[in-house]
């Protein structure tokens, strides 16, 4: 891996093969509204998933979803607030993160569902 750009962009390769590998449908994949990302969208049974992926080498300063912050988790809400408007979605929605260390081949990948909520 020779840059951060490419770290993250494997981390988000190797999420969506787990979700694939658990049953999970892959919707879209780095989806922007306005300025907005999200790394997955996905769907299982009745739900919407909006996945954050962060990937690490090391979690000497804390494993990779501690990084998710309350900022960047209204971003994603707004940015899926868009997606569900635009597309009409009905399913009820979920915020998850994918948090994956890999250093020098080796991969944990952590899930986390309902890692958040939209806050009043």
């Amino acid at each position: 891996m020779a840059t951060h750009n490419d770290l993250g962009d494997y981390g988000e390769k190797l999420a969506v093969a787990y979700l694939v590998s658990h049953g999970y449908k892959i919707l879209e994949t780095n989806w922007y509204f306005k300025h907005l990302e999200i790394d997955i969208i996905a769907q299982i049974d009745s739900f919407i998933v909006f996945v954050e992926v962060k990937t690490r080498k090391t979690s000497y300063f804390g494993e990779p979803f501690t990084f998710v912050t309350v900022s960047k988790q209204k971003n994603i809400i707004k940015a899926a607030n868009g997606y569900i408007n635009r597309f009409k979605i009905e399913d009820e929605a979920r915020f998850d993160i994918i948090s994956v260390l890999y250093n020098n081949h080796q991969k944990d990948i952590q899930h986390i569902e309902d890692a958040f909520y939209p806050r009043m």
